[in-house]
């Protein structure tokens, strides 16, 4: 866990980097720098959560569940996710109505939610759009590997980059597996299994090659929800 939690900091730092680098490049554009230093200043938050979170891992302590909207967990995340995806990536919100509350750790669910987002903007080296979608779900049956039966606030990540065949999809969650050779770790989608087993919930991975992949992560709900 704790090698996952470095590698989400990783991800929020190189961010961070990004935008102070571009705040430099356009110093002579007020209005751009502003929205430079806030995504960086939004990235340290981030990381200040996500190192709290380290020192509590140290200490065996629980991850901080609480009750919360998952549509205004996403929303907000929005211009972060915006601004990591990059230029080339139209990161697009369809939230659903009808969402319950549910059981999140938020500095957890923010550096998962950025993992399958970084791994969407990497399928797609040319560009393209990154879905993230809400719903209530429930489940009804106990397929092998599925979901137990009850009802969950479910996360969807989709994009229609590169695809996965079914060799690697069957690893993908291992850690330490990459296909991204020096560039990669292998933690991003086994530290995203790590925090779905936490808060009690299921991820669920679909992916074709040519046609991309989809990402599912369906969180319980507190009893009075169901």
């Amino acid at each position: 866990m704790t090698g996952g939690i470095a590698h989400d900091l990783r991800n929020i730092l190189a961010i961070v980097e990004s935008g102070l680098r571009l705040a430099e490049r356009k110093a002579d554009q007020p209005e751009s720098v502003r929205a430079f230093i806030a995504a960086a200043r939004e990235g340290v938050d981030r990381g200040v959560e996500l190192i709290s979170q380290l020192l509590a891992f140290a200490d065996d302590r629980e991850p901080d569940l609480q009750v919360r909207d998952l549509n205004e967990l996403v929303s907000s995340s929005g211009p972060f996710l915006r601004y990591g995806a990059g230029p080339s990536i139209r990161v697009r919100l369809a939230l659903g109505s009808d969402i319950p509350s549910c059981l999140i750790d938020q500095a957890l669910f923010d550096a998962a939610v950025l993992n399958l987002v970084l791994n969407a903007r990497d399928a797609m080296p040319g560009g393209g759009e990154i879905w993230i979608a809400t719903e209530r779900l429930v489940a009804t049956n106990c397929a092998q590997g599925g979901p137990a039966p009850g009802s969950y606030a479910r996360l969807r990540v989709k994009d229609h980059g590169c695809g996965m065949p079914q060799e690697v999809l069957q690893k993908v969650l291992d850690p330490f597996f990459t296909t991204k050779g020096e560039n990669g770790t292998g933690m991003g989608l086994a530290q995203v299994r790590t925090f779905m087993q936490m808060v009690g919930g299921h991820l669920s991975i679909a992916s074709e090659r040519g046609t991309g992949t989809t990402v599912d992560l369906l969180f319980p709900l507190p009893e009075a929800a169901t």
